[in-house]
This record gives structure tokens, sequence and C-alpha cells, in this order.
């Protein structure tokens, strides 16, 4: 993907406040609205834009528990991959569920209620998967950081 200064500054900006309104992003960005508007829809077409969302405070809801799960699995052939993919992507509360390398195959990271709906998902969605061999939990005490927003560099002599 070729982006360029401008473009990166715009996704600077959706990425601090996506409801900004297409006047006030294009003066920010030192274009007018009509190409700015552009720039926006070819990098949703790309593919570099893929939503827009409303960060919702979690506690605020009462999903004031967060867990992060490893998971191995007896076997990591590709069906035995593909079948543990599709029994977690509809449980709501997995918010991520991330394939690594390293001491265990995957790694879950789940928002909850309480303790009582994680050991629903644990004994009853993951435990149940016969193909799960392990789970190991770490229930998160404190967030201390957590950000939505990707770290992008505009080159120095391009900046406005």
């Amino acid at each position: 993907m070729n982006l360029d200064s401008t473009d990166l500054a715009i996704l600077n900006a959706l990425q601090d406040n996506a409801r900004m309104p297409i006047v006030e992003l294009a003066k920010r960005v030192n274009l007018s609205p009509t190409p700015c508007t552009l720039r926006i829809r070819r990098l949703e077409q790309d593919g570099v834009i893929t939503g827009f969302h409303a960060r919702l405070a979690p506690k605020a809801l009462g999903q004031a528990l967060m867990v992060f799960v490893t998971v191995s699995l007896k076997s990591t052939d590709e069906a035995t991959l593909r079948a543990f993919n599709a029994a977690v992507k509809p449980v709501r509360q997995i918010l991520e569920c991330h394939m690594v390398g390293g001491g265990f195959d995957y790694l879950l990271k789940i928002r909850v209620r309480d303790m009582g709906e994680y050991r629903d998902i644990l004994g009853g969605v993951l435990g149940a998967l016969p193909m799960v061999e392990s789970t190991h939990s770490y229930f998160v005490m404190e967030e201390v950081k957590e950000s939505p927003t990707l770290p992008l560099s505009i080159p120095k002599d391009s900046r406005r």
C-alpha cells in the first residue's frame, strides 16, 4: 500500500476522532472537503480503513471482568485449527483470538460480567471442545494501557 503523508495525516486524525466533521478534517490535513472525502473513500475501498466504531466503557455496561486465556490444543493439524477457529468466532465474549507461536497455541481476550459468566464460557465452550488439551486463565486486575490506535509516523518534511 502506497500511502502519502496526507493519507497518514487523515488516518491519524480519524483514529483520534472518527466523528470529526469532514470540513474540520480537511482543514487539519490541508485539503478541501471533496478531495478529503475522496481519499477517505479510497482508503476504505483499499481496505486500509475497515470501519468506524464507538468505543464503549466496559465497566459502565456491566462487563468489568477481563480475562486472558491461553489455549493448548491436542493437535495443530489444519482441520483442528479450522474447527477451533470456527468454535470461538461466534462467542461474543471472546473479543480477540490469536493463534500464536510459543508455549501454547492460542491467546484469547475475554470480557464478561463476572466470574460466573467466565466459568460458563470456560466450562461450557472452551472446556467442551474436544481438541482443547489445556487452558490457563489470567485475570486482569488493572488496565494500565489500552489503545485501539496504530502508531503512524508522518515524515517530518511532509507535515503541515
